[in-house]
C-alpha cells in the first residue's frame, strides 16, 4: 500500500478545537482528525469511551477504525480496552507476529491493520477512554511522537468531559424549551375550553385529558389541533419561533 504523506503538526489545542467547534460529535471528530495529524503513519483512529460500563467508539477518522474497536468490544479484550482499564499505553508492532487477545489480531491483520498504538484517556476514572491509532505497516508506530501523542490524550481528558456537559447542557436546554411551548399550547386550549363551557381551569383539563385518551393522541397534539381548528393558524408558540 502506498502511504501519502500529511505535513507534520505540533500537538493542537484541545481547548481551542472545543472552542471552534458546536457539538459534541464535531469536537470528537476533530479530535481524532488531530491525532492522525501527528501520526502521519496512522490511516486509522477511533476515540473508545466508558459509557454505563461498556465500552463504545464515541468517533472514529480514516480507514476500518470504528470496526478494530467494536471487534475488540466483541471479545471484550484487546489493545484499546486494555489501555482504558489500565492507563497504559499499549503497542502493537505486527498483528501477524502477536500473540495476545486471542482471535483479536489475525481479524485486525485481516482488515489491513498491522500495527496499532493505544493510548489511556482519563485513567481510573468514570469517563475512562482510549485514543487508538492503527496503520498499515508493521512496526508503523516505531518513530511515532509518542510524547505529543501522549500530550493530546492528556488534554482530550478535561476536554471530553467539558464537551459532555455542555452537550448536556444544551439537551436540557432544549428539552426545556419544548416544555415550556406544550405548557404554552395547552393553556391556550384551557382557556378555550373554558370559555365555551364556563368551567374552571381543572375542569377544562380533564376535558382535554379525556379527549386525548379517547382518540388515543397527545394532549399537547390535541390541543394544537383544537386552536388551529378555531383560529385557522398554529398556536402561538409554534408560530413564533426564536431566531437561531
Amino acid at each position: 500500500m502506498i502511504m501519502i504523506d500529511r505535513p507534520a503538526s505540533v500537538t493542537p489545542d484541545v481547548t481551542a478545537l472545543l472552542l471552534d467547534t458546536e457539538s459534541l460529535d464535531e469536537f470528537l471528530l476533530a479530535f481524532a482528525r488531530s491525532a492522525l495529524d501527528l501520526a502521519p503513519v496512522a490511516n486509522g483512529c477511533g476515540i473508545t469511551l466508558e459509557r454505563e460500563g461498556r465500552p463504545v467508539t464515541v468517533s472514529s477518522a480514516g480507514a476500518n477504525a470504528a470496526r478494530l474497536d467494536e471487534a475488540q468490544y466483541g471479545q471484550d479484550d484487546g489493545p484499546c480496552l486494555q489501555a482504558m482499564r489500565t492507563g497504559e499505553i499499549v503497542s502493537v508492532s505486527d498483528t501477524l507476529r502477536e500473540g495476545r487477545w486471542g482471535a483479536y489480531p489475525a481479524h485486525a491483520a485481516a482488515c489491513g491493520a498491522r500495527s496499532s498504538l493505544s493510548l489511556p484517556i482519563a485513567p481510573h476514572t468514570h469517563t475512562a477512554g482510549a485514543l487508538n491509532l492503527y496503520a498499515p505497516l508493521p512496526d508503523a508506530f516505531a518513530d511515532a511522537d509518542i510524547a505529543s501523542l501522549r500530550l493530546l490524550a492528556a488534554q482530550a481528558t478535561g476536554a471530553i468531559a467539558l464537551a459532555q456537559r455542555i452537550s448536556d447542557a444544551q439537551e436540557f436546554a432544549a428539552d426545556l424549551q419544548a416544555a415550556l411551548q406544550s405548557r404554552t399550547v395547552i393553556d391556550q386550549a384551557i382557556g378555550v375550553i373554558m370559555g365555551q363551557q364556563r368551567c374552571t381551569p381543572e375542569a377544562a383539563f380533564e376535558v382535554l385529558r379525556s379527549a386525548s385518551q379517547h382518540r388515543n393522541i397527545k394532549l399537547r397534539d390535541l390541543c394544537a389541533e383544537l386552536i388551529a381548528g378555531i383560529t385557522g393558524q398554529p398556536p402561538i408558540s409554534e408560530a413564533i419561533q426564536p431566531r437561531p
